[in-house]
């Protein structure tokens, strides 16, 4: 097996007692080049615990600032090496992801992120087409001309239209960014938040139209939650009105919240 530890490190940010959590870890630990693996968590417990001696993971725990954002930024901050994945604990990476990201990252000359194409996982079952699914693709379609990759403006014109990359899908080349890469603000659109930030910088957004990980939708899940308290379309209209006039900014949450159904487990 190929050893890109000092390389690339994926760190897995563990919250309260998720069934989904071992999945993760092992999907990490059968990948076809073996990386790092760290776990963070701002809420100790016996099973994160566990989990981590079980599978002989160094645990480091937030005494700081608890919250997702929070917990993304010291996971990302204790990782050493130049590219850093942030493994949502109830996500899974197929065997080639850690391969495929550094070998897209290490082929471009300023690497911002690589950022692969993902499939949905309902009920234990692998869900590889429907309308958000479609509707993501197609934003970030510009994105597999090589060239494009690297256009501020094509970046930003992907992004103006809606959040097409899956922030577990994302390996981040932190030598080139801005730390931290996320800021506390959102609820649910952290993400598209940060990959608007860094649009703006030179470099290569790298995008990998193959699926390589594995996203889960449940009724838990902190998206499906904030979708309920109708927080998510709050803040999407105040990202669009990064990008467009206030009046454009309302039609475009209108049409895009009605994707937002496919996040429902029902």
């Amino acid at each position: 097996m190929i050893d890109i530890r000092d390389k690339h490190t994926f760190v897995i940010c563990a919250y309260k007692e998720s069934s989904y959590l071992e999945e993760c870890i092992v999907s990490l630990e059968k990948q076809t080049v073996k990386s790092n693996i760290l776990m963070v968590t701002s809420t100790p417990n016996a099973f994160i615990s566990g989990m981590a001696e079980k599978h002989n993971i160094p645990l480091i725990v937030n005494e700081g600032e608890g919250g997702i954002v929070q917990d993304w930024n010291f996971g990302y901050n204790q990782c050493k090496t130049p590219y850093i994945t942030i493994a949502h604990q109830d996500d899974v990476y197929f065997k080639d992801y850690a391969r495929r990201a550094v070998a897209f990252l290490e082929r471009a000359k300023k690497p911002l992120i690589y950022f692969s194409d993902y499939c949905e996982i309902r009920n234990g079952e692998k869900v590889v087409e429907n309308r958000l699914l479609k509707m993501k693709r197609l934003l970030l379609s510009p994105l597999k001309i090589k060239s494009f990759q690297n256009s501020r403006f094509v970046r930003r014109r992907s992004l103006a239209l809606g959040d097409g990359i899956c922030c577990p899908a994302v390996t981040f080349a932190a030598g080139n960014l801005p730390n931290p890469v996320f800021t506390v603000h959102f609820r649910s659109d952290e993400d598209w938040e940060a990959w608007e930030r860094l649009s703006k910088l030179k470099g290569t957004f790298a995008y990998d139209a193959t699926i390589q990980m594995g996203h889960r939708i449940h009724e838990e899940s902190e998206t499906s939650i904030i979708i309920g308290d109708n927080a998510r379309s709050q803040e999407d209209y105040e990202m669009y009105c990064k990008f467009w006039p206030k009046w454009i900014a309302k039609l475009m949450v209108k049409f895009y919240s009605k994707s937002q159904d496919s996040n429902k487990t029902k």
